[in-house]
């Protein structure tokens, strides 16, 4: 019964130390960060829905979607650029797509949030969601598809 018991306090104490320190590393600390109510008053509705709910707006209703001009694109809340122009072409899925981001700018995480893993694409300055990643992309370049939600960014001709 002693060997039990020692077990059973082991096991527990193991897995509660796992979970804590699962937690932690999941919590990044971002250069930009504000309170719900901060982003509240400086974010469209929709761009709060996205940026800080992990949101996706409808396919084919961002006016970035089809927007080709030479630029970059930049995160609504913190203005960190993320996207050039040049990097961006048209998935067909309905939203901006691009093979690559601005080194540095995006930050990747793991999303469950459908059942499944995906690699979910966060803004590197304050954490916003700005959409996935999938292996889909241009064979000639990256192979890669960031799928970004357009009121995620905002965008600025060269």
């Amino acid at each position: 019964m002693r060997r039990f018991i020692l077990l059973l306090i082991g096991v527990l104490t193991i897995s509660c130390t796992t979970t804590a320190q699962k937690e932690a590393k999941k919590k990044k600390i971002y250069k930009v960060s504000k309170t719900n109510a901060e982003w509240k008053n400086i974010l469209t509705a929709e761009q709060y829905y996205v940026l800080r709910l992990a949101g996706t707006e409808r396919p084919f209703s961002s006016p970035l979607n089809k927007l080709y001009k030479a630029g970059t694109f930049y995160c609504a809340a913190c203005e960190t650029p993320l996207y050039e122009s040049k990097h961006k072409f048209d998935s067909g899925t309905g939203w901006p797509s691009f093979d690559r981001s601005v080194n540095g700018s995006v930050d990747r995480d793991i999303d469950h949030k459908l059942g499944y893993a995906r690699s979910e694409l966060l803004c590197a300055t304050c954490g916003g969601h700005l959409g996935h990643v999938f292996n889909d992309g241009p064979r000639e370049t990256t192979g890669m598809r960031h799928c970004i939600n357009g009121d995620a960014m905002v965008f600025k001709s060269n």
